[in-house]
């Protein structure tokens, strides 16, 4: 009887004490939100409209003008088709090449398993301001520079890093007794890997795709220096150069910057559930 008037109790205060939580997650939702809002109300408003009544003021009506004129001037389609095609490529690529990495290391426990892992961190760490010159001459020297391979295997590389230290560590906890029966079965290490390490590994491995595409998608500075003819460009690299050369109003401003970021959110949206379980799971691991 004493245990069920503590019990009842205690839930009130439980329940009041989850409200200031609930309150601040609504205010900083409110200011990751609010600002995306705000380009949106001013993609649709009119150079006249945004002059007179300012950019916190609502439209009076749809103004698609600035949507169609920045699609048109920096041929937005073409752009789109890249910025998909690279940052697709690099976070189907990084994701493999992350797993047979952290496999060998995590499972297969090569030596110098520690300085391995410490060269991965220093690649992360490293600024991409140090890697431009390099990278563009490597790039000269191949025969790739201005191709969209070129972007596609730098960015692969400097994904894969973070990918293959972060799976490292999970792999490295990997239950041995699993692996030891596989091989008893008579699997080999490329069965033991595809079949038992990847299904295991599914929900952190659909972690590192969403983050690896949203990452390469707003690169801006290898893309930049890598990419010069118009047809090759990503949608971030069109937007800094049409801004540098100021020939956009307010309005076609805010229409660039909705129709920059939008892919990315949606794409977000889209596997938001995959992002969502990936990270519960590794939370009960």
């Amino acid at each position: 009887m004493t245990a069920v008037r503590t019990e009842i109790r205690t839930r009130p205060r439980t329940a009041l004490g989850r409200y200031p939580v609930l309150v601040a997650l609504c205010i900083a939702a409110l200011f990751m939100v609010l600002p995306f809002l705000i380009v949106a109300v001013n993609a649709v408003k009119s150079p006249a409209e945004y002059s007179q009544h300012g950019p916190l003021s609502l439209p009076k009506g749809l103004y698609l003008d600035g949507l169609k004129d920045f699609w048109q001037r920096v041929d937005y389609g073409q752009k789109l088709l890249n910025s998909f095609l690279i940052s697709g490529s690099v976070a189907v690529l990084a994701a493999v090449l992350s797993v047979l990495n952290a496999y060998a290391i995590g499972i297969g426990r090569i030596k110098g398993r520690t300085w391995v892992l410490a060269f991965f961190v220093l690649a992360n760490v490293l600024p991409q301001e140090a890697l431009v010159y390099p990278l563009y001459y490597l790039s000269k020297q191949a025969g790739l520079y201005d191709t969209r391979l070129s972007v596609i295997i730098v960015f692969t590389v400097i994904q894969a890093a973070f990918g293959t230290y972060l799976l490292s560590s999970v792999l490295g906890q990997f239950p041995r007794e699993i692996i030891e029966a596989a091989r008893i079965d008579g699997a080999n290490k490329w069965q033991v890997l595809w079949r038992i390490v990847v299904p295991v590994s599914r929900p952190t491995i659909g972690v590192l795709l969403v983050f690896f595409f949203i990452w390469t998608w707003n690169e801006f500075l290898l893309p930049l220096v890598m990419l010069i003819s118009n047809d090759n460009q990503t949608v971030s690299v069109a937007l800094g150069v049409l801004q540098g050369q100021r020939l956009m109003d307010a309005t076609m401003t805010n229409a660039a910057a909705l129709l920059g970021v939008l892919p990315a959110i949606v794409f977000f949206l889209v596997f938001q559930r995959t992002l969502t379980r990936g990270i519960a799971v590794g939370a009960v691991k």
